[in-house]
């Protein structure tokens, strides 16, 4: 089953033989569904070969992922499985015919079995192949589940207070304990702006006071001095007025000191 020089010799030459006669290939190898696209591991895979000339010999072969051939088994319409002396076919395979239809069946699809399968047809010492027939795996492919819209719009609301709980460990005290740091980082900043608030109001208001103070104690101390200094005035003027006044009647005629009195 292994790929061999002189396979691949006899192959090459069968294709320059027939481009030189000029034969056109029309012989087609293919899946027996024509649904199927990949077989699956395990499966009974069931390949067959059309358009070629009966009573001739056919062979199948494998090309693998490396590039390497591989002889699978040849049969008439005669002799299901011909094959040299000390060859063995695997027990895997098996050829069948079936009407005009000559398949190939792969009893339980493996690994090693991928490749592209061609089925050949021997005709008057010429090798027309048929186009190749895929028969790979299926490729899995991962592909990340696309963010939707909604998802979005509910992360861009998340407040500080989530991020906290949420990056929180399972444990029911670690998940407490980093609670409470989360509410101390939240409300200690609120509680200083609120303190330092409430100083500069009393600042302000003890600072009102005082000035209030010093304004009535100057507008007091004017007033009072004002008065004294009026009251002087006062007492000046009527004393000079009464002096000249006593002045000028005592020397009068006529006046004695009793009608003064």
């Amino acid at each position: 089953m292994a790929g061999s020089p002189a396979l691949l010799l006899l192959l090459s030459l069968g294709l320059c033989c027939t481009g030189t006669h000029g034969q056109r290939n029309t012989m087609e190898a293919r899946f027996l569904h024509r649904n199927m696209k990949h077989p699956q591991e395990g499966q009974q895979l069931e390949l067959e070969c059309l358009h070629y000339e009966r009573n001739r010999p056919i062979f199948w072969i494998r090309l693998d992922k490396s590039g390497n051939l591989h002889f699978i088994l040849s049969s008439t319409h005669s002799y299901s499985n011909t094959l040299q002396e000390g060859e063995k076919a695997s027990p895997n395979f098996e050829a069948l015919w079936r009407g005009n239809s000559y398949r190939l069946v792969v009893k339980n699809f493996r690994a090693e079995d991928e490749g592209t399968y061609f089925c050949v047809n021997y005709i008057n010492q010429v090798l027309h192949f048929s186009s190749g027939q895929p028969a790979f795996f299926p490729v899995t492919t991962t592909t990340a589940a696309p963010t939707t819209p909604a998802a979005t719009t509910e992360s861009s609301h998340v407040t500080k207070k989530d991020i906290c709980v949420q990056s929180s460990d399972p444990g029911t005290r670690n998940k407490n304990m980093l609670n409470f740091y989360c509410e101390i980082f939240i409300w200690a900043p609120l509680a200083g702006v609120c303190l330092v608030l409430f100083v500069a109001l009393i600042v302000t208001i003890v600072l009102c006071q005082k000035i209030r103070r010093r304004r009535c104690r100057c507008k007091r101390s004017v007033c009072n001095n004002g008065d004294a200094f009026v009251l002087k005035s006062v007492a000046l003027v009527l004393g000079h007025k009464a002096g000249r006044w006593h002045s000028k009647h005592r020397n009068a005629p006529g006046l004695s000191s009793s009608s003064i009195q």
